[in-house]
């Protein structure tokens, strides 16, 4: 029985969530499955993998084949590696000790740029936030010029230029009177 670890596709369409299975490689995708190791959402940025690391290595150290995807899953998670380095510990061509810390320098180096890519999809976000509020604030404000221009009454130079029948004191008639001769 040639036994694979392999994706098992749950979810909507468009929405696919993953679970990481051991089965029989003559069984239908979503169909029967020896164990569940682990789960894979590649929707979220960075795509969020839950994977019980023992059993996965149990499973490759017993013969089980991943696929191409599932290879790239646990080389992400560090089980191909760590499997790499058991299989040196085995041959004798590394200590324990040694493999366990070349794979402790490696998971930290990893966690570290995993954790960068985090920081830096987090930062752009909020640069595009402000960018967004900069600009809607922008709007607002000619919208509200556009608007107090619209409702201001026109100058009241514009009205006085202009002779209005409620003007009939005697002041102003003399005042015009006088402009008149002058001119």
């Amino acid at each position: 029985m040639p036994v694979k670890i392999r994706l098992q596709r749950h979810g909507k369409k468009a929405q696919a969530f993953f679970h990481i299975v051991i089965a029989d490689g003559r069984a239908p995708r979503d169909g029967k499955f020896i164990e569940k190791i682990g789960t894979y959402n590649p929707t979220t940025n960075p795509a969020t993998i839950d994977l019980n690391f023992e059993k996965a290595m149990t499973w490759l150290h017993n013969g089980a084949q991943p696929t191409d995807t599932c290879r790239a899953i646990l080389s992400y998670k560090g089980v191909m590696y760590r499997n790499h380095l058991q299989i040196g510990v085995a041959k004798g061509a590394v200590t324990q000790e040694v493999a366990d810390a070349k794979f402790n320098k490696w998971l930290s180096e990893k966690d570290a740029k995993i954790q960068a890519k985090i920081d830096g999809l987090s930062g752009a976000q909020q640069e595009a936030y402000k960018k967004r509020m900069a600009a809607e604030a922008k709007s607002k404000e000619a919208k509200a010029a556009a608007i107090i221009i619209k409702n201001t009454p026109p100058p009241a130079a514009e009205v006085e230029a202009t002779p209005t029948a409620t003007e009939s004191s005697p002041e102003a008639a003399a005042e015009t009177s006088t402009e008149n001769t002058e001119a």
